[in-house]
């Protein structure tokens, strides 16, 4: 494994001095003015942590001076090196927004806010609190959270990258943790860190990343590559020396520039190599490997006609990279060749500009300067850092985790819109939330509990009083303010009020109100089943609750409430309560339902195709019914009449649940016809809204879009409630018909409810 270089002053050196050095030690890259804003920061991050130690050992000072090294070494902006600096010090010294955009530089304080969004839930906390440790289903829910969380900040891509450069110095700071702890951290490093790097294309990061992760992994296995290794550098070194004065040779021959080095070695790699392929150490090709620089593409393939002139190649192994870049603008020719002694030598082409690109990635674009250009590469760089983020969260093997998430990366598809189909938001506890753009306070209420919602009285967005209709944005802190009495408002349904954008939060609101209506349908319902069983000579003090079963309801109130819903027929429970005296069953063997019977519904021309038929049965008489009005092509069933044939209704008819148990024996199945005839059919809708001016014009203008002809209607208004209940009998001509008009229906302004009745 490569050693990484520093500007840090090896310890025991005080903090001070440490940041003092690192100052006076950067680049000449960073001008006048970028030193002072970074020395700045620098101050102001010393004064932040103080001597805050953490779990590694490691001053909070020392840990963020670090971190920032690495981005020097990927040639990052000053404004990014100060926001890694002043990570997690918002609210803390005195620092604010304010101040840190003044002092370090526009968009530094927005990085910071981020990057402590960050710190909350990767549990990067001093030594004293102690180490969490989780169960594997708790890694799980964490490392989606921060998977979450890192798309939230992802519309600025330097904070990934500070949070890169601080995984980097935690996995090199690692050999000072419990071995359980170092468990924890490469298992994150390699499912999510080391792919993220990837799909950025920094594989300055990526390599090391892998390569500490399998240390802490794969500990054995780790070592054993590492020992062959040095035991082989000399031979290793020889033969890599050789190969490059026969290449110098060659490309001088034919005049062409090229700066010629033996390639690092990653352990990782190695290591993958030998699983996929189920092989030694002996038998991988890039242990003896060569990279060749040149000056333009062209040479590329120059140098590589020269290799191939000298040495057979394999070709199974060869890639141009070059013609069909890799999805994250890698490019590069390689191939792999017979080299001298017979042995298997690797060789990699690319130019200088190649090179930059695939050792930085998208940190390439800003090469030590602000406000950078945004090419067609980098924004692909960060489309597919998007696209693998806001995947599901896949759990394979360990060992298979990063080759799976790099599948994608030879595809070299095109360019993506880059807008994201969900913002992520969090709970004052660091709980992430996803929800679509546009979602308001109230939606994550009701993201977060139903209750939470129906008493939510106001909300805090990062600290500050918001209206609830204000639209959340990614990485923001949400804090919902309840009151117990709190109740919802017909106005949170009203899409031009823009309160709620979730289908959840919508439907949670109608559910409430419906709730709130039990009582008055409960009443309405015992007043017509009272009448019918006075009418009928019954006991009005039944009881209930045999019959809920039979209808599918939990209580002898819940039959009630069906009732005056409209959604039972308040025949089909007196008959059930007739049925149970015995004086009744005798004479009701006898009798027809008068609930099941068909009744006249429309005219039927002589040469109509019959539109029901009866399972092995041919041309047999069947009437549709009107209790239940069934459409083509409702789920049906037959009740065989006395003298009428067969009658036809929806298999969930509340008369058809309601029949005894004798009656059952009458139950024919029977389906619809092929092709039924084009007449329409008459069914009942119930429309449940807030009353407004205008809604009748509004439903009817939808059932005439919809070629619904409206043969009846009855509308209703509750002025204690501002409710509005409408029923509108309609033609159609089949279920799919009636769906879209219900659906139509539903989307319109302070609807409710839509739904059919049985009746």
């Amino acid at each position: 494994m490569v050693t990484p270089s520093s500007r840090l002053p090896p310890p025991p050196t005080d903090d001070a001095t440490t940041a003092q050095l690192w100052v006076e030690r950067l680049p000449e890259s960073y001008d006048a003015e970028a030193r002072a804003r970074i020395g700045d920061a620098t101050a102001l991050m010393q004064r932040c942590v103080g001597d805050e130690q953490l779990e590694t050992g490691d001053s909070a000072v020392r840990h963020r001076l670090a971190s920032a090294d690495i981005l020097v070494g990927l040639r990052m902006d000053a404004q990014t090196l100060c926001a890694a600096l002043l990570g997690g010090c918002l609210g803390r010294g005195n620092i604010d927004v304010a101040s840190l955009d003044t002092r370090c530089g526009a968009g530094v304080a927005r990085m910071v806010q981020d990057l402590g969004r960050i710190g909350q839930l990767a549990e990067l906390e001093p030594k004293a609190s102690g180490g969490r440790r989780g169960k594997p289903r708790e890694h799980q829910r964490r490392e989606e959270n921060l998977r979450r969380m890192l798309l939230a900040i992802a519309e600025d891509v330097r904070a990934i990258l500070v949070v890169l450069a601080e995984r980097l110095y935690l996995m090199r700071a690692a050999k000072r943790l419990p071995a359980e702890r170092q468990r924890e951290l490469a298992y994150e490093t390699q499912r999510l860190y080391a792919p993220l790097a990837n799909r950025l294309g920094v594989w300055q990061l990526k390599w090391e990343l892998e390569d500490l992760a399998l240390r802490y992994l794969e500990p054995a296995e780790y070592q054993r590559i590492a020992r062959l290794l040095r035991e082989r550098r000399d031979e290793r070194q020889a033969y890599i020396a050789e190969v490059i004065a026969t290449l110098e040779r060659e490309f001088q021959r034919v005049g062409l520039h090229a700066n010629i080095s033996g390639r690092p070695k990653h352990i990782y790699s190695i290591w993958r190599k030998m699983q996929r392929k189920r092989v030694d150490i002996d038998e991988i090709f890039d242990l003896r490997a060569v990279r060749v620089m040149v000056d333009s593409e062209d040479d590329c393939y120059t140098a590589l006609s020269v290799v191939h002139g000298l040495w057979p190649y394999i070709p199974d192994e060869f890639d141009d990279y070059i013609s069909k870049p890799k999805g994250n603008f890698y490019r590069s020719l390689h191939t792999a060749v017979t080299g001298p002694d017979g042995k298997v030598l690797e060789v990699q082409i690319r130019t200088q500009e190649m090179h930059q690109h695939a050792e930085y990635g998208i940190a390439a674009h800003w090469a030590y300067k602000e406000s950078a250009g945004h090419d067609a590469a980098f924004q692909r760089r960060v489309v597919l850092m998007r696209n693998w983020l806001e995947r599901t969260l896949e759990t394979p093997t360990d060992a298979e985790a990063s080759d799976e998430a790099n599948k994608d990366l030879d595809a070299g598809d095109p360019v993506q819109a880059a807008g994201s189909a969900s913002i992520y938001v969090l709970t004052p506890q660091a709980k992430v939330i996803e929800l679509p753009p546009g979602a308001t306070p109230l939606d994550f209420a009701y993201a977060i509990h139903s209750e939470v919602g129906h008493h939510c009285r106001g909300a805090r967005v990062d600290g500050r009083i918001v209206p609830l209709t204000y639209q959340l944005s990614s990485g923001e802190t949400v804090e919902i303010i309840t009151q117990k009495n709190a109740a919802p408002s017909r106005d949170w349904l009203s899409v031009h009020h823009g309160y709620l954008v979730t289908a959840r939060a919508r439907n949670r609101v109608r559910q409430w109100f419906k709730q709130q209506d039990y009582e008055r349908h409960l009443a309405e319902g015992r007043s017509q089943l009272d009448k019918e069983l006075t009418r009928l000579g019954i006991d009005t003090k039944a009881s209930l609750e045999p019959l809920a079963a039979r209808f599918n309801l939990q209580r002898g109130d819940d039959v009630l409430a069906a009732i005056g819903r409209g959604d039972l027929a308040v025949g089909a429970v007196a008959r059930q309560l007739d049925a149970s005296r015995p004086e009744r069953r005798e004479a009701s063997a006898e009798s027809e339902p008068a609930a099941l019977a068909p009744s006249p519904r429309r005219r039927r021309r002589s040469g109509d195709r019959p539109e029901v038929v009866v399972a092995g049965v041919p041309d047999l008489m069947t009437q549709i019914v009107s209790c239940c009005h069934p459409v083509p092509y409702d789920p049906i069933v037959g009740f065989i009449t006395r003298g009428r044939g067969v009658a036809v209704h929806r298999a969930n008819c509340p008369n058809v649940i309601g029949l005894r148990d004798d009656e059952q024996e009458r139950l024919i199945e029977v389906e619809w016809a092929e092709q039924p005839d084009s007449a329409a059919y008459p069914v009942d809708i119930i429309i449940t809204a807030a009353d407004r001016r205008g809604l009748l014009r509004d439903v009817s203008s939808v059932l005439a879009d919809e070629d619904a002809n409206v043969i009846d209607t009855e509308t209703h208004t509750d002025a204690t409630n501002d409710r509005a209940s409408m029923r509108f009998t309609v033609e159609v001509s089949d279920v799919d018909q009636l769906d879209r008009v219900c659906g139509k229906l539903r989307q319109l302004t302070d609807v409710i409810e839509v739904r059919r009745t049985g009746r």
